[in-house]
């Protein structure tokens, strides 16, 4: 049975791109000039910021373009639709497509914050990460509080500051912490490390979920990131294309999801909950039969609970989610029906858009009509804490 009207769809991961005053509207006066803000160079739009200067990557803004147009070179704001960086303009944009409500993940900072990780100045890199949560939940989601689910990224340099920030915009109305999905490649202990403990148990305390983004901790397939590269950085591979890294995102979140499911810190907080954003779901029933196949072998002679099964923890914890993967939706069974989530990813180049409601009628159309219920709105509002409104607009329903 294909979506059906009372289908809305809530996407749990799109971006946006900063507009050129996020930082410059909001830091104290001695560190705007340090703090990041848009330059010209060569004609096109650059950020500065302490001291170094980041591209804008126009592979993050192609929505509206053919793809024959699409490239990694810095764009002008001109360059892209205004829905990418202006919340009133996106929301015409989701009328168009047919989406309900998003997540919007950042561009700038880095999907998990990595930017500011990786700044000099720490000093100016909380602020700027207070900056950007109160540009995202007090500026672009109050622009439309049931359309854009607030979110926050976190100074996950200092765990004191850190615990500090998740509870203060927890309190501001966020759903959801984007969190690297391998501290380790930024110099951060690991998941298995009792140093993320204290924030733990603020998520699980206020059932707020860690997001966490293929690419937030720093780590591209096939390229290593620069020092301060706040999106893609330098190949470290430089015979192979970027499609070699663009195939095998998901395999981010393959490592992610193992270290959780044999850190033992799912036991130790039963109601901590982990979205695996933009990494696909058709390779989640391979990893957790080759996981239990692991864990029944080898659990006898090394520190892993030797009673919860790593299957029965994903199906407890996680929540995958797709965005284009017919493969995944042939396997829901296999995953967890009430463990799927839809992704739009506007404005990337693996989203849909302008036809992303077409496309997730063609995935979703051999899926029955509850199920079709739960893949593209139920879960993600469970999930996110993020209810339903009354919608009478035909255009942002299924």
């Amino acid at each position: 049975m294909p979506l059906q009207d009372h289908h809305q769809i809530v996407s749990v991961d799109d971006h946006l791109v900063e507009h050129p005053k996020v930082w410059q509207d909001r830091l104290p006066a001695k560190y705007r000039e340090q703090g990041p803000r848009i330059i010209e160079v060569d004609d096109k739009h650059l950020w500065s910021y302490d001291g170094a200067v980041f591209p804008t990557i126009g592979l993050n803004a192609v929505a509206g373009k053919p793809k024959e147009e699409w490239g990694m070179d810095p764009v002008r704001y001109e360059d892209m639709i205004p829905g990418c960086y202006e919340p009133n303009a996106r929301v015409k944009d989701m009328d168009l497509d047919g989406v309900q409500a998003a997540l919007c993940f950042p561009s700038f900072p880095g999907f998990g914050g990595g930017t500011f990780v990786r700044a000099q100045d720490k000093e100016l890199a909380l602020l700027c990460v207070k900056a950007w949560n109160d540009f995202y939940i007090d500026e672009w989601c109050a622009t439309a509080p049931d359309r854009y689910v607030p979110m926050s990224i976190l100074p996950v340099w200092d765990i004191e500051a850190t615990v500090a920030e998740a509870k203060r915009t927890i309190a501001k109305g966020s759903r959801t912490v984007s969190f690297p999905d391998n501290p380790i490649p930024m110099g951060l202990p690991s998941l298995h490390s009792d140093h993320w403990d204290p924030l733990w148990a603020v998520l699980s305390e206020s059932g707020v979920v860690v997001s966490q983004h293929f690419g937030s901790g720093s780590f591209v397939p096939g390229f290593s990131f620069s020092s301060m590269a706040p999106v893609a950085g330098q190949m470290a591979m430089p015979d192979a294309p970027f499609a070699v890294a663009i195939t095998l995102f998901s395999s981010n979140l393959m490592w992610t999801t193992v270290d959780w499911l044999f850190s033992g810190k799912l036991q130790q907080f039963p109601d901590l909950q982990i979205s695996l954003a933009e990494g696909g779901v058709g390779w989640i029933p391979y990893i957790l039969e080759r996981a239990d196949f692991v864990w029944d072998r080898h659990r006898y002679y090394q520190n892993i609970d030797f009673d919860a099964r790593p299957s029965d923890l994903f199906r407890k914890h996680f929540w995958g989610c797709f965005i284009d993967d017919e493969h995944g939706l042939k396997n829901r069974h296999e995953i967890g029906i009430d463990r799927l989530t839809l992704e739009i990813d506007f404005p990337h180049s693996d989203s849909n858009w302008p036809n992303s409601r077409k496309r997730a009628a063609e995935v979703l159309r051999d899926v029955p009509d509850d199920e079709c219920s739960l893949i593209v709105e139920e879960n993600a509002r469970r999930m996110l804490n993020f209810p339903r409104v009354d919608v009478r607009d035909p255009a942002i329903v299924l």
